[in-house]
């Protein structure tokens, strides 16, 4: 059996944060959708569909994967839709057992969005569509199924991260300490639930308290002297809490830098929020950036609810949450005491300074503040870019060039006002 993880049309309430991945490659806790999804359901090879103009990214990050084509001869086929938050129950019972030599064609769909389908024999151009729906499995039988989480918007992101992050540790059967170093000084608190990889280092006077949930700092990932890392937490490989960091039921990805006071986020990788100031209930993108003392709000002065900026809407609308901060797509960056209001939404490749709090809405590849924005040259915006990802050996490789063109392109229009 091939495993085909696919997006559907409703992946586009997603951007800004899809314009440079696939919606699978999000973040949700220790593990991407994707990565759960792969966990979930033991295939023979994997194939993943995705928007053309995310194709070559998406090849390149996996390439062990076909990406839009079906292999010859790979006989069934099971289906998955990318915004699947896939997690243990009756209903991930029943799709395992569809997918199975000698189970008829079956689609499970969701109130109208597709959810599963398993193909014993699918045509060999079913991929050659840009989002795959019910339609595209017309004339086989459908099974309605209620139960999924399915990350239909910018906020479900944000939604039970500290609760995502225990449940990955669990899955993973994380434990023990073995080739880790931990100073004398530095206090774990409830160690048998933290699992500290070979390479991570606890240095003087750091706390890690597992009592309210599990912490996980994955390989050669620093807790420097006097952080404060309180669960479930995830501190992924080569990644840093800061001297005198407070972080808590957030996840820290691959390469990045987070100091001063953390809650409820996820920081995807190669990040830094190295210095002082507050993060709540947010997500940062690969490559941000944010100057020291940024702030975010995360709850409004009424205490009501958040709105967001929803891009197939055109407009905000409400999150139905009380707690959300701030979304940022990759490689934007903001200066110094940057301010952001509650439920702001930053595009891809912004870079913000200046006083005042910048738009709840910021268009990819602004440029600007508070007092006006203009739009991000593209060349100059690769040129910086390429700086910073060398600084992590990591070139800026031609279908990355191709992404951010397509992205420059797609945002054309929400730049027209600027």
């Amino acid at each position: 059996m091939h495993l085909c993880l696919f997006e559907d049309a409703a992946v586009r309430h997603l951007l800004p944060l899809v314009h440079t991945r696939a919606a699978g490659d999000l973040r949700v806790g220790i593990l991407t959708l994707a990565e759960r999804q792969r966990r979930a359901f033991a295939a023979d090879g994997l194939v993943l569909h995705t928007r053309p103009e995310v194709a070559d990214v998406t090849a390149q990050e996996h390439p062990q994967a076909l990406v839009n084509a079906l292999p010859r001869g790979a006989g069934g086929v099971l289906f998955v839709n990318q915004r699947w938050l896939v997690e243990p129950g009756a209903l991930l019972d029943r799709v395992r057992a569809a997918a199975a030599p000698g189970e008829p064609a079956r689609a499970f769909v969701q109130d109208g969005a597709l959810l599963a389908a398993w193909h014993p024999d699918p045509p060999a151009g079913l991929l050659a569509t840009e989002f795959l729906g019910p339609e595209t499995f017309d004339g086989i039988a459908r099974e309605e199924v209620g139960g999924a989480a399915l990350i239909a918007r910018l906020w479900h992101l944000l939604d039970d991260v500290p609760e995502r992050i225990a449940a990955d540790f669990d899955a993973l059967g994380l434990a023990g300490h073995d080739g880790a170093a931990v100073h004398p000084s530095a206090t774990l608190v409830n160690p048998e639930r933290i699992a500290l990889a070979p390479g991570a280092a606890v240095r003087p006077g750091a706390i890690l308290n597992a009592e309210d949930g599990p912490i996980y700092v994955a390989e050669h990932a620093v807790i420097e002297e006097g952080a404060i890392g309180i669960g479930p937490l995830y501190v992924g490989p080569h990644a840093r809490l800061k001297a005198a960091a407070r972080v808590d039921g957030s996840a820290v990805g691959t390469h990045s830098k987070v100091g001063g006071e953390v809650h409820a986020s996820i920081v995807h990788s190669y990040a830094g929020k190295a210095h002082d100031g507050y993060l709540g209930n947010s997500y940062l993108g690969r490559w941000c950036n944010l100057g020291a003392d940024t702030n975010t709000s995360n709850l409004k002065n009424d205490y009501g609810e958040v709105t967001m900026f929803d891009a197939v809407e055109g407009g905000f609308v409400g999150t139905g949450r009380q707690f959300v901060g701030l979304v940022m797509g990759d490689h934007a960056k903001c200066s110094i005491n940057t301010m952001f209001n509650t439920g702001t939404v930053v595009g891809v490749f912004c870079n913000l300074f200046g006083a005042g709090f910048p738009p709840r809405h910021v268009p990819s590849f602004a440029w600007g503040g508070a007092e006006g924005l203009v739009e991000y040259r593209l060349e100059k915006a690769l040129r910086v870019a390429e700086a910073v990802m060398a600084r992590r050996d990591g070139p800026l490789t031609d279908a990355d060039r191709a992404m951010l063109h397509a992205a420059f392109d797609a945002t054309a229009g929400e730049r027209a006002a600027l």
